[in-house]
């Protein structure tokens, strides 16, 4: 698979700036393009390779060098005009890979008919993780693999402390793959310890589950 180097972001919104800074950070070569030149000035001194240009116009993206992009992500906050266009522009361009912010789950689909071939949610998914952390005992952690499907943290629910995971019936009740148990050493100035499941161990109070699954899953379990 041929790796990944060129990134082009559409869009210098607070998601755009700061995916593109964090991609810089990580040796990519990124390519943003922005309306606004009060955005672009502010990167002057950025290894960001700002552009003033309107999307819109499929001659800005190939100006641009999106054609060579191997992946190229639809930032825009304010216009899902602009936004369905930029997508296919991009897909006119065949770029390899095209993701999409979408705030809504109408714009998610329209810019996934257009081409997107991810749609993300970050305003959403970040609130949705931020709910389960406050509305629950412990912190949840979450790395999320796909648009809507996420590997997380989360504490053992009262009802299944003493079971299984078998007796438990996780997998089958919650439709979540439990990847390993993370539990107290018994020495607090020492991380907890993983332990590999095999479906035999018995949960404690205090252990924290890692699973993988679907989002509203992995919140059913941490209710």
């Amino acid at each position: 698979m041929k790796n990944i180097s060129k990134i082009g972001i559409i869009g210098g919104s607070r998601f755009g700036l700061t995916l593109a800074e964090a991609l810089t950070k990580n040796g990519m070569d990124v390519t943003l393009i922005e309306k606004q030149w009060e955005i672009i000035q502010s990167l002057a001194e950025s290894p960001i390779r700002a552009i003033q240009g309107d999307a819109k116009n499929p001659d800005v993206l190939r100006d641009a060098g999106f054609a060579d992009c191997d992946i190229a992500v639809i930032a825009i906050d304010d216009s899902l005009e602009t936004a369905t266009l930029a997508t296919i522009h991009c897909k006119d361009l065949k770029i390899p890979r095209i993701i999409a912010k979408a705030d809504t789950d109408v714009q998610g689909r329209v810019l996934s008919r257009v081409g997107a071939d991810n749609v993300v949610y970050p305003d959403r998914d970040r609130a949705f993780r931020l709910a389960i952390s406050i509305l629950h005992r412990d912190p949840i952690d979450f790395f999320s693999i796909a648009d809507g499907y996420s590997v997380a943290e989360v504490p053992v629910p009262s009802n299944l402390v003493g079971k299984t995971l078998i007796e438990g019936n996780v997998r089958q009740a919650y439709g979540l793959t439990v990847l390993a148990i993370r539990r107290l050493s018994g020495d607090a100035a020492t991380p907890r310890i993983p332990i590999i499941v095999n479906g035999k161990e018995c949960l404690e109070k205090d252990d924290l589950l890692v699973v993988f699954g679907s989002d509203p899953s992995i919140e059913a379990l941490s209710k």
